[in-house]
């Protein structure tokens, strides 16, 4: 079984981050918020959001929740550095140091944007505690530029979400439960390269994870000796 060299899974780790952010960075100072289908297909369009929370658009409560969210990353990915050297040094699979190297990456592109948004760039999705009774989160119209004064602080920019696939739009049947002829959209979610690098780490971890997680156990080769000695059990060993 081969094993993968640190030095690669740093390369792949890079990889995403760099298209990642450029991605990320690309359509914040190029579009305003909305949909973008520069592409001109119906299944594929870019669709440009932010959001303060999880993957996939996922929020986690109020800001409060978000910082708490952002410390969890930061954690995360502290321990996921020694973890990645831990691994390779123990000479696990190929296989599963890259799934291991693309789930660390996505969790530090998002965490990029988390930690330095709200200070590199002045418009964004941010908390504005005077909103209703407890404060809400507040868009913002026309294109973000790169600025000294940001839109937030430390560890409060929001994440950049661009890709989306609405591949089959439909409703579903009259006779199903709970939602008969309510809408129905295949794939909705909007996310992005780090996004789908933590889902293409852990799908493939849970397909294959009977293959993938093995060591490289080689075995060892004993020399045997040929002799054309006489073996007895009456032959004494000094």
């Amino acid at each position: 079984m081969k094993t993968l060299k640190l030095k690669y899974a740093v390369l792949i780790i890079a990889a995403v981050i760099v298209v990642d952010q450029a991605l990320k960075i690309w359509i914040k100072t190029t579009y305003p918020t909305g949909d973008t289908n520069i592409s001109g297909l119906s299944w594929f369009r870019l669709h440009f959001i932010e959001n303060p929370g999880m993957a996939w658009g996922w929020k986690l409560g109020n800001e409060t929740g978000k910082m708490i969210l952002t410390l969890f990353r930061l954690a995360a990915v502290i321990f996921g550095t020694w973890y990645l050297g831990r691994l390779v040094k123990q000479q696990y699979s190929r296989g599963f140091i890259i799934c291991a190297a693309l789930i660390y990456a996505g969790a530090l592109g998002n965490l990029i944007d988390s930690m330095f948004y709200g200070m590199i760039f002045d418009k964004g999705l941010h908390f504005d505690p005077s909103i209703g009774g407890g404060g809400d989160y507040i868009s913002y119209s026309g294109i973000a530029h790169f600025s000294s004064d940001g839109y937030s602080s430390f560890l409060h920019g929001s994440v950049v979400d661009m890709l989306y696939f609405p591949i089959f739009k439909g409703h579903f049947p009259s006779w199903f439960p709970f939602v008969g002829g309510d809408a129905f959209e295949f794939f909705s979610p909007i996310f992005n390269i780090a996004d789908a690098s933590i889902s293409v780490g852990v799908i493939t971890l849970l397909l294959f994870q009977k293959r993938l997680f093995r060591k490289n156990t080689q075995q060892q080769v004993h020399p045997t000796v040929e002799t054309n000695s006489e073996i007895s059990d009456k032959v004494q060993v000094l």
